[in-house]
């Protein structure tokens, strides 16, 4: 029952769905109703989550691959998805019990706090739990105390990351019934602090950007976006062929760069020119991007309604905290430039790593992953967009792609420390717990330490009946 529960929980459709359902069924609706929102809200989250795979399984993790062949990158990047399946072979059993009691405590924070989060995006809800789970068990705690203080420190950060999201989230959703629920949080915020700098130009948006009139068909986000990208394919594929990728031994390249079977005709029936399977990649990359849109807007639609739900009768105020696309259709053209400029940023600080380690001290190398760049990289356009208008997406975006390199590049020692050597996670939350806690955890053992998560739990709701609440006058 607990492994189906917990599979459960950590399905985002199911989760939401099942969230959806009890929202409706609370507010009393018609049969029709809730099945309606109920199936919308799943087939939502299955939609998002096949442009997530689709974008991530074709032409994102190709377009890293033939990059770093083309540059002739070396050193780690960062992945999420390949830490926490070490992590799982040895703490799978610790972690499934942090997650369940974290989403539990999560509702709990939110209903006495003023964290009104409630986190929805399961699978970052894993990841985060079996990162906790390992770095307590490093701490000495192990059974029942490594799960509560794991659910306490999963608790608090999946309340408190949309909320230091949230007064930003609400400029982009004019709305607070939607919050941001996506684990590279500390990014968003600080692309909108850097943002906020061209606040006098915030005015001037990306999505004001003027096409001359033959060019106005690049105001279709799907036209716009697959030109972008087969030029950018086009472009890296042509240096890779021009350093001799398709002469050299095709399994010698898939051993260092697995995704670029396509692009090296392994196993295929005909033979595809480098320059079509360009094309074809950047193509796909915008189809992607089109099925997510596609899924988000499904969602947006029915979760907002019916999670009131939820928030009149069983958590008074409390706000869905949705998965980073759900951003993406308000600032199309943001999304895209935040993920280029992003990307740039994380070369630039992959220069000034490699600086660091020649003339100062060592240092681990994070190349710029794709993946984080994009989904991560397009959040902080957003962000940097609502605050900052096309300056500010510009400059926030290459902030955070500075950021989710240097924040990896601190925590490879603790991921090193965990036995995890060459493999750190990419977006910025896991970053920050992981120092903060990963470093709490190897000087503070046992005991002291679950007494510390606990505390760490209780803050924000000893702070809500303690501090005073502004009154509406105050908070104007």
């Amino acid at each position: 029952m607990l492994a189906f529960l917990i599979n459960i929980l950590s399905t985002p459709a199911m989760l939401v769905g099942l969230l959806a359902l009890v929202g409706l069924l609370l507010q009393k609706k018609p049969v029709e109703e809730i099945v309606k929102g109920t199936v919308k809200c799943i087939v939502g989250f299955l939609v998002l989550s096949a442009g997530s795979s689709f974008l991530q399984s074709g032409s994102l993790l190709a377009f890293g691959d033939v990059f770093n062949y083309a540059f002739q990158m070396q050193g780690v990047v960062p992945n999420n998805e390949a830490i926490v399946s070490f992590a799982l072979q040895d703490f799978g059993t610790d972690t499934a019990y942090v997650m369940a009691l974290g989403m539990v405590l999560n509702i709990v924070l939110a209903r006495f706090s003023r964290l009104k989060y409630i986190f929805l995006t399961g699978h970052h809800t894993l990841y985060m739990a079996a990162m906790i789970a390992v770095l307590l068990h490093i701490g000495g705690l192990t059974g029942f105390p490594l799960w509560l203080s794991g659910g306490c420190l999963l608790a608090f950060i999946s309340a408190a990351s949309p909320a230091y999201c949230a007064p930003t989230m609400e400029k982009i959703v004019e709305t607070n019934e939607l919050g941001l629920g996506h684990f590279g949080g500390l990014g968003y915020w600080f692309s909108a602090q850097c943002a906020k700098l061209f606040a006098k130009d915030k005015d001037k948006t990306t999505e004001d950007i003027e096409f001359p009139q033959r060019l106005t068909f690049l105001r279709d986000t799907t036209v716009s976006i697959g030109i972008t990208m087969i030029l950018f394919f086009l472009i890296v594929t042509a240096i890779a062929v021009a350093k001799g990728i398709l002469n050299e031994d095709p399994q010698a390249v898939l051993a260092s760069y697995p995704n670029l079977g396509g692009l090296l005709n392994v196993g295929a029936e005909t033979h595809t020119h480098w320059a079509v399977w360009a094309l074809t990649c950047g193509l796909s990359f915008s189809g992607g991007v089109y099925i997510i849109l596609s899924g988000v807007r499904l969602i947006v639609s029915e979760i907002v309604p019916a999670f009131r739900g939820i928030a009149e009768k069983l958590v008074p105020g409390a706000v869905p905290a949705i998965d980073c696309p759900v951003v993406f259709p308000y600032a199309p053209n943001a999304v895209l430039i935040g993920f280029l400029v992003s990307f740039v940023g994380g070369i630039v600080g992959l220069v000034v790593l490699s600086f660091w380690n020649s003339g100062i001290a060592p240092v681990a190398l994070i190349l710029p992953g794709v993946v984080p760049h994009f989904f991560c990289g397009a959040v902080a356009g957003v962000y940097g967009n609502a605050e900052g208008g096309l300056k500010g997406c510009v400059f926030g975006s290459f902030m955070h792609g500075l950021l989710i390199t240097f924040l990896p590049a601190i925590c490879m020692p603790v991921m090193s420390a965990l036995n995890f050597s060459n493999c750190t996670f990419s977006d910025a939350d896991f970053s920050w717990m992981g120092i903060v806690f990963g470093n709490a955890a190897q000087h503070i053992q046992g005991l002291p330490l679950m007494i510390l998560c606990v505390l760490v739990f209780l803050a924000p709701v000893v702070y809500n009946y303690v501090a005073p609440k502004k009154t509406p006058a105050a908070a104007e």
